[in-house]
């Protein structure tokens, strides 16, 4: 998917008009809708997956250069279904924050677009399995998660420091599954995370 990365930036950063602001704040706040799809790469010959989903987040970049900027993802808990091989087996909750360092192409344009790296931390609670599932297995999963997080976005100025965001970013995330406190494999939910939203500069 990323390798359409760069040609993505080129067609966008053509279409960027120039628009100067050079009062513009140092950071840049943006409340968007995330639709999470999940790979669901599993190792343990249970067929694991969980359900895609769409939720709200917040992020907020600060630009250190006109062209360069750290951005930090956030949102609550989130509760995701457990599936083997298409039935229901159980349910956990993730919280993902990710920091990225993003390099944006055209930081005065009307639109603007970046791409950007990092890494992801999933810390996953709540574990709860169904009771003939917890009996004859006896599962349980790594709790943390640590992985590269890669993006391409861009910044549409709507008014003079609000804007319309586009992004898409690929996460590592996934976890070792233990049965009688043994591994019995990886389960990688892996996920692409599409969002779009408004963000206002400060």
């Amino acid at each position: 998917m990323f390798k359409q990365v760069p040609a993505l930036v080129a067609v966008l950063a053509a279409l960027a008009a120039p628009l100067a602001h050079a009062d513009e704040g140092s950071l840049l706040v943006r409340v968007r809708a995330l639709h999470l799809d999940s790979a669901n790469k599993d190792s343990t010959g249970l067929g694991l997956s969980i359900n895609n989903k769409t939720f709200p987040e917040i992020d907020f970049s600060y630009f250190v250069a006109p062209n360069i900027a750290a951005e930090l993802i956030l949102t609550y808990p989130q509760k995701q279904k457990l599936y083997s091989n298409g039935t229901e087996i159980g349910s956990l909750k993730h919280l993902p924050p990710t920091l990225t360092l993003q390099y944006h192409f055209n930081p005065t344009g009307t639109v603007r677009p970046y791409v950007g790296a990092g890494v992801n931390y999933t810390n996953f609670s709540a574990v709860e399995f169904a009771p003939a599932v917890a009996t004859a297995l006896k599962p349980g999963i790594k709790h943390n998660s640590f992985g590269p997080a890669f993006q391409v976005g861009a910044d549409v100025e709507i008014s003079k420091g609000t804007y319309l965001n586009f992004d898409l970013k690929k996460v590592n995330l996934g976890t070792t599954v233990y049965s009688n406190g043994a591994s019995a494999g990886k389960f990688k939910v892996n996920p692409t995370l599409a969002s779009v939203g408004l963000g206002w500069r400060f």
